[in-house]
């Protein structure tokens, strides 16, 4: 680990690296200072710019993993003195990396958009197979070029959104960022179109929100009982929910408000005596249910998209109050028309009969219409009857359009089953040129029809299946259009628009298997039949062509003309005890009380209302807290499931990707084997062909398949081999011949060696006297030299040997000096220590003595004490014999 040094000389050093194009050293010099021991330590004024510079050379470089370390450890340090700092180092770390993003967006042009869109996930990595994929695709060089350019730094941004948001979560002192960083996450999946990312964000927020309660002991954690802490929580669960309507992911969608009910019902905990969402802004609560109605239409849910619609409009109404003209304070009287016209026409739209929820049967269908129940508000399940007395209590139908106005007339004021659709199919046509309806036109022909086979089944028992298709025909004939032109598909969960015979029976046989209609279908007659049992069990049962059925009727009978047979059966005996009562009235009219007795029997139904009135408000507390109880536990398990779904996913993630990198070791193993025998059998050929070109191996360089290195080797050692035999061989014949020629050498060179040794001798004799003379030349020239030396030198003779007595006669004062201060010391030493070895002694004699002494007054000591011992026992021997005589 390098030294630790100041932030302010690290902080230099970083920029003079970036100053020379070093910017990977500077990131890392900056890196580094995260893992010193000091870096807790040091002050948050100085850290600061260290961290907004590390975080645009991250930026700058795509470091979104070494970005998130450093940020971890910065809120670390800094979340418990000053937030403040985080929260510009995070706003600082996600601008800069939007920046980029625009600023990429501004290379590639306006052809960006087309090169976004091809980018499925984000979190996905380049594959080969999507390199080789782009490489002969048939796109054009600068979407490929604007995918190169955009979608780096797209990926990063959505890195640095995931990151920022893993920073700041859990903590109550930086939920403001948090929600903050949270939402603009949500504006960047709407503007990119980022799908797939804002399924896992809304995972992500999850996963946090139910992390609280986990990590609710620690210093700073969030506390949702906090009505602030609420409050930003439900904003971002409202951008949430606009979001995901946006970008028409409706089971998304449909799962943030289950999020936003759950918040709400915490909200209502803390605010007694409110409905949902206590006290939270209306315009909150209004767009809620705005989105509602989207979603609850988008699934096909006609009862509850009207049911969302009342609620909308309820809260619309008394937040703004009702003012002068039938408009509301803050909407113009255009918008309010067209808002009652969507409230009337949806609970229109509602099939007559319906019971409960579309399509579902038993538990099942209670279960989920309880939980739709629950995100309205509602004490109750919805019912038409209830939405439409609802709307008309709100003045609806006053501030309706006309085409509304004229069509509830036809369907719930008129009576008129044989020119029902006929009458109704030129208003149906005009309502489809308004966007604001085309969507309601596939539920209000099933309406239509509903209310249809409900007016046929008050007035006939038996009707032609010929002519039920006659009076449906102008309904299936209507064609019903969009303002483009298009034919409407119907909403999800809705099979369309009803176009054909079949599918009106179809129809039919569904409503008498819900039980909304009572019915049996005679094929062979070609006739309906309109079930009435009188003594009907009560079991709705479908039944067709010639079998009998014993069905009954689930939807209450609305605007009956004439009584049906079961229901005289029903009210007959209630009718006579009505009449006989009256009689009885009338023949003997009861005594008139006494004012005592009208205030006794007034007291006691008072006291009995009041005691009732106790009784019904606990009872209605304990439902309540019950439906508290229910709320929370299924919140709780929902949450439980969310979680466990999320580890699954992550497990199973994980375990994918694990796989894949088996896969691409295996791979990578593979090719490493193969490129290793490629290079074995090349290094094989290489060297079958060298030794072939020197001549050393007789191989087929065709054949190396089955020739290894080894057997090369082995080859080219045999034939090393041979070739020394053949070189020694060689050699052993040249070294004879020069001996030969040696031997011969000798034999002619033996006469010539002493005219040799004599001529040498001679030469000798000769160098040595010449060398003799010039040395003693050379000693006589040195001789000479000398001697004029010593002439020369010998006349400062006298001056030398007179400084010479000077120098030592002081010398020799001097010495003597010294010699006696040396003399005196040694004799003082001499005395001191000649006094210290007397003294010793005579202290040692004084010791002696004192032992001497101290052992010989022991011995006398115990010579006397063994001495009286002695002299007793003869005393009483003496003193025993003196008696005895």
């Amino acid at each position: 680990m390098a030294p630790f040094s100041k932030p302010e000389t690290v902080l230099k050093q970083a920029e003079g690296l970036v100053s020379v194009g070093q910017s990977h050293a500077a990131l890392q010099s900056l890196t580094e200072m995260f893992s010193s021991k000091r870096f807790r330590s040091t002050p948050l004024s100085s850290l600061e710019p260290i961290m907004l510079r590390f975080v645009e050379l991250c930026v700058d470089m795509r470091k979104g993993r070494t970005a998130k370390e450093g940020l971890m450890q910065y809120k670390n340090i800094a979340q418990n003195t000053n937030v403040n700092s985080i929260e510009v180092v995070i706003q600082k770390f996600v601008n800069l990396a939007d920046a980029k993003v625009r600023e990429a967006q501004a290379k590639a042009s306006a052809a960006a958009g087309s090169g976004l869109g091809d980018v499925d996930d984000l979190e996905a990595t380049e594959t080969p197979e999507s390199i080789l994929l782009g490489a002969v695709s048939g796109d054009q060089s600068k979407d490929r070029t604007d995918r190169a350019l955009v979608t780096p730094w797209l990926k990063f941004l959505w890195e640095s959104y995931r990151t920022a948001l893993e920073t700041l979560k859990n903590n109550a002192r930086l939920e403001m960022i948090y929600q903050n960083i949270a939402q603009q996450a949500f504006k960047f999946c709407l503007t990119h179109s980022r799908k797939v990312e804002f399924r896992r964000l809304c995972e992500t927020l999850r996963l946090h929100l139910s992390n609280t309660a986990k990590y609710s002991h620690q210093t700073h954690s969030i506390n949702l009982q906090d009505p602030e802490t609420l409050q930003h929580h439900l904003d971002t669960r409202f951008a949430q929910l606009n979001t995901s309507v946006e970008l028409e992911l409706w089971q998304e969608a449909f799962r943030s408000v289950e999020d936003v009910h759950n918040l709400l019902m915490m909200a209502k905990g803390k605010d007694k005596g409110l409905g949902v969402g206590g006290g939270l802004r209306p315009s909150m609560m209004a767009g809620y249910y705005e989105k509602l109605t989207r979603i609850f239409l988008m699934s096909g849910n006609a009862l509850y998209h009207a049911a969302a619609w009342g609620r909308y409009y309820s809260i619309i109404l008394s937040s703004s109050g009702q003012a002068a003209g039938g408009g509301v304070a803050g909407k113009s009287e255009e918008e309010m028309e067209k808002l009652a016209g969507q409230v009337l026409v949806s609970a229109l739209a509602v099939p007559v009969g319906l019971l409960g929820e579309e399509g579902g049967e038993g538990g099942e269908a209670k279960g989920r219409g309880g939980r739709l129940t629950a995100l309205l508000g509602l004490s109750k399940a919805p019912t038409r009857s209830g939405l439409l007395r609802d709307a008309l209590s709100r003045n609806v139908l006053k501030l309706a359009p006309q085409p509304i106005k004229q069509l509830y007339n036809i369907l719930e004021v008129s009576f008129d089953p044989l020119n029902l659709c006929t009458t109704i199919t030129p208003l149906l046509k005009s309502l489809s040129s308004d966007p604001s309806y085309s969507s309601y036109l596939p539920l209000i022909q099933r309406a239509v029809l509903s209310r249809l086979l409900q007016q046929l089944s008050q007035v006939y028992e038996t009707v032609e299946i010929k002519q039920l298709l006659d009076l449906v025909k102008p309904l299936l004939e209507l064609g019903v259009k969009t303002v483009d032109g298009e034919e409407v598909k119907g909403v999800v969960g809705v099979a369309g628009v009803i176009k054909d015979e079949i599918q009106v029976e179809a129809y039919v046989m569904g409503c008498a298997r819900r039980g909304e209609l009572n019915v049996k279908i005679d094929h062979a007659n070609g006739s309906i039949t309109f079930v009435d049992d009188a003594f009907s069990s009560g079991s709705g049962v479908f039944a067709a062509d010639n079998e009998p059925s014993t069905s009954t009727s689930g939807a209450a009978r609305e605007s009956a003309i004439q009584a049906s047979t079961s229901e005289l059966v029903r009210t007959r005996l209630s009718k006579i005890a009505t009449a006989l009562h009256n009689t009885l009235l009338t023949i003997s009219p009861p005594p008139t009380p006494s004012p005592e007795e009208v205030q006794a029997r007034l007291a006691t139904l008072i006291t009995a209302a009041n005691s009732e009135r106790k009784a019904l408000q606990i009872r209605r507390a304990l439902v309540a807290r019950r439906r508290e109880l229910l709320s929370e536990l299924s919140a709780r398990k929902e949450k439980e499931e969310s979680s466990r779904k999320a580890d699954a996913a992550r497990k199973e993630k994980e375990e994918e990707a694990r796989r894949q990198l088996q896969e691409v070791k295996k791979r990578e193993m593979e090719r490493t084997k193969k490129e290793i025998e490629n290079i074995r059998v090349e290094e094989a050929k290489k060297l079958a062909e060298s030794l072939k070109a020197k001549g050393r191996l007789t191989v087929d360089i065709d054949d190396m398949e089955n020739l290894s290195t080894d057997n090369l080797m082995r080859l080219q050692v045999e034939q090393i081999e041979k070739e020394k035999r053949e070189l020694n061989e060689r050699l052993r014949i040249i070294s004879k011949r020069v001996d030969h020629v040696e031997r011969a050498f000798r034999k002619e060179e033996r006469p010539l060696l002493a005219q040799d040794y004599e001529s040498q001798q001679a030469n000798d004799r000769a160098t040595f006297d010449a060398l003799q003379k010039a040395r003693i030349e050379g000693a006589k020239i040195t001789h000479e030299h000398n001697l004029e030396t010593k002439q020369r030198l010998a006349r400062m003779m006298e001056d030398y040997k007179a400084r010479r007595e000077v120098i030592l006669a002081k010398r020799g004062e001097e010495f003597r000096k010294k010699q006696e201060k040396a003399q005196r010391k040694i004799a003082e030493e001499k005395a001191k220590r000649k006094a210290a070895v007397l003294k010793e002694r005579e202290e040692e004699r004084h010791r002696s003595e004192e032992e001497e002494k101290q052992r010989r007054e022991e011995e006398e000591e115990k010579a006397r004490k063994e001495a009286g011992l002695l002299h007793t026992p003869l005393l009483n021997l003496q003193r025993l014999i003196f008696f005895l005589f």
